[in-house]
């Protein structure tokens, strides 16, 4: 994984590594928010990605569409790269529900978020991995998560 961004680095749990991407997930147990990380220095936009790992980022990241869509069984996906607090190229993978604290407006500076406990950080795992584990179309090493 490169270096995080310090906003990245306080918000987020990393959970693992697809081939181009780190997988974080967003600390805020209001909604399932996962963020996709290419591991490429300097990028901050799409554009700038090799074609190759432009290619690559579209595959992990309807990979993980995919996960997100059988695990979470979501309303609405929200699909994001904005960059605007961030510079750092991410993209925001949100399950959104009907039922959510804000739906139907964006997430962003909605509603405080609520941190995970370690259980809840632990379930999800649990899911994705197995998820992960049923389908391998993409690679997928998990990380050792150090939480409170």
């Amino acid at each position: 994984m490169i270096k995080l961004h310090p906003q990245l680095k306080k918000d987020c749990i990393p959970l693992g590594e697809f081939t181009l991407c780190s997988l974080l997930l967003l600390n805020d147990a209001n909604y399932p928010w996962f963020i996709l990380l290419p591991n490429r220095e300097c990028i901050t936009e799409i554009h700038q990605l090799s074609e190759a790992d432009q290619q690559q980022l579209m595959a992990e990241s309807m990979f993980f569409c995919q996960c997100m869509q059988q695990v979470f069984q979501p309303d609405k996906l929200n699909i994001a790269a904005l960059g605007n607090v961030v510079p750092q190229l991410h993209i925001h993978h949100i399950a959104r529900f009907a039922t959510d604290a804000c739906w139907p407006a964006p997430v962003w500076g909605s509603v405080t978020s609520i941190p995970y406990h370690n259980k809840q950080i632990e379930t999800i795992k649990n899911q994705l991995f197995k998820w992960f584990d049923n389908n391998k179309k993409q690679a997928f090493y998990s990380v050792d998560t150090v939480t409170d």
